[in-house]
């Protein structure tokens, strides 16, 4: 809907709240003679109660926390039943029309009558009320788009920083990294230097963070059933039994991720055994040779 269609259903909207005010402002008036109003306080009486529902309904519009718009929607159904009432009384007493109703008298049923009379007279004084609260309510609030002051922005900080120095204030240990050592292994002279320094190289990194790591606290015995019922394999029969699971493998095979899985092992493990394997390989047609 373009922008002058809006306006036409807005002026719409005005018009009919407008004759439907002035419907409702007619019973309105005689209902506050009958309790007693003078004219000039029946004639404001309708603006009391309809215009009090027209400020909740800005107010239900305006407001945006959840609260504060629940308790405009009540006070606009509260005014509403209550000017439903009164309007529903204008019509099954005809004696409201003309003036001629006794004074207080809205009901014949004198429980009824006491009701409806405390009805009518509450409502100046809960406009009263619930008119300055929407209205205080309405000036105190602050939109989500609107811009933080400075003071604000300061307190909503340093509150923010509170809150991330307490979470921060026990931060979790940093894993020791596994050491890793180097497989030894006899006959193995043939492995490049490289891998020898990068062995070398990570076994002193790993070795430093172990020591600058914060000592860890005890958790007590591991129990048999964690426990890995796999003994622990030497180097030599970690090598014997990867050169056997491997004995019929292309040497481009030769990975340290399928040689891991084959013999079950760590990856450093892993990396040593295939440089010695491939090692192996290229220097078996030397030996041949010779």
């Amino acid at each position: 809907m373009n922008r002058f269609g809006k306006a036409l259903l807005v002026v719409a909207l005005v018009v009919v709240v407008g004759m439907a005010f002035r419907v409702s402002w007619n019973a309105l008036r005689d209902v506050a003679r009958a309790i007693g109003a003078d004219s000039t306080a029946a004639l404001l009486y309708p603006f009391v109660v309809d215009g009090l529902m027209a400020l909740a309904l800005v107010a239900t519009l305006v407001l945006t926390d959840r609260a504060d718009k629940r308790f405009a929607l009540r006070v606009l159904a509260t005014y509403t039943v209550a000017s439903l009432v009164l309007n529903y009384v204008h019509g099954l007493v005809p004696e409201l029309h003309g003036g001629s109703v006794d004074w207080g008298r809205l009901a014949d049923w004198d429980p009824a009558n006491w009701a409806l009379v405390l009805l009518a007279t509450s409502l100046p004084v809960g406009s009263i009320y619930f008119g300055s609260d929407l209205v205080a309510k309405v000036l105190h609030h602050r939109p989500i788009d609107q811009p933080i002051d400075g003071a604000n922005a300061e307190k909503l900080t340093q509150i923010v920083m509170e809150r991330s120095t307490s979470d921060l204030a026990e931060p979790f240990p940093e894993p020791v990294p596994a050491l890793v050592v180097p497989v030894a292994v006899e006959g193995s002279e043939s492995v490049d230097s490289a891998a020898e320094e990068e062995s070398t190289g990570r076994v002193a990194v790993h070795a430093v963070a172990a020591e600058q790591s914060a000592p860890r606290r005890a958790t007590g015995r591991v129990p048999d059933s964690a426990r890995s019922a796999r003994p622990v394999r030497t180097a030599e029969e970690l090598l014997a039994e990867a050169r056997s699971a491997t004995v019929d493998w292309a040497v481009e095979d030769l990975t340290a991720e399928g040689i891991r899985k084959t013999v079950r092992t760590s990856p450093a493990k892993a990396r040593v055994l295939r440089e010695t394997l491939r090692a192996e390989r290229a220097a078996g047609p030397v030996e041949a040779m010779a």
